[in-house]
């Protein structure tokens, strides 16, 4: 079993699947994610209790932050297994055809929806790190490491602030891009596409995509423009 494994991944087929699997983890990630955020509409204190939540989950039966970090554990090996699929994958067709045959026959919309996935899964792996530095390091954050949960979200995206909010928005964006394409990928890969099921499987992955993009900029937005103090 401990060589089959490597064998499958090996193969194309089992670089795909790996990239859906992985994706869907870390599109269920997004979406709690998304929701835990949505808190700061409540208020601080709600803010606050339900960040304070994520550190003491599975206590008293675990110590402090044990789920918390095997989350971000599997978080972790989803992204790198996710990387690492789709740029072996990317160069696996590189190889395979000459690059005039490809110019001649990528479709416009091929070439955007590759486009986006590249360049914008850089953007996206910047703004991870940046936002781990910020929110959860507190490295670059104006409040710091003495401040509450909601007082370094509001003073991150204070208006005198606006292009950390900019900055915010334009990676969420691309994170909603990456989104809609790798979800419908991901159906395409699991072999549940079908021409009866196509306008509703685009449809959906739009769906989640557009949710998740519009939660997460809510919030930047909101505070920028005191809706939220």
């Amino acid at each position: 079993m401990a060589v089959a494994i490597p064998a499958i991944y090996r193969t194309t087929v089992g670089k795909k699947a790996v990239m859906a699997v992985t994706g869907g983890v870390l599109v269920l990630y997004l979406v709690a994610h998304m929701v835990g955020n949505l808190k700061i509409f409540l208020g601080a204190e709600d803010f606050n209790h339900y960040a304070e939540w994520l550190r003491t989950m599975g206590e008293p039966a675990v110590p402090r932050r044990t789920v918390l970090t095997l989350i971000e554990v599997v978080l972790g090996v989803s992204v790198v297994l996710h990387m690492w699929s789709a740029v072996s994958l990317a160069r696996r067709a590189s190889a395979a055809r000459p690059v005039k045959y490809q110019s001649k026959k990528k479709s416009h919309a091929q070439g955007y929806a590759a486009r986006t996935m590249r360049y914008g899964g850089v953007i996206i792996a910047v703004y991870v790190v940046w936002h781990l530095l910020d929110l959860t390091f507190f490295v670059v954050n104006p409040k710091g490491s003495d401040a509450t949960p909601y007082e370094r979200m509001v003073a991150d995206f204070d208006p005198s602030r606006w292009y950390i909010t900019v900055w915010y928005v334009v990676a969420l964006v691309l994170v909603g891009l990456h989104l809609n394409h790798g979800i419908w990928s991901a159906f395409q890969t699991l072999g549940l596409r079908t021409p009866r099921r196509e306008r509703a499987l685009r449809g959906l992955a739009g769906t989640v995509a557009a949710l998740v993009t519009l939660g997460f900029v809510s919030v930047p937005l909101s505070i920028t423009f005191g809706w939220v103090s």
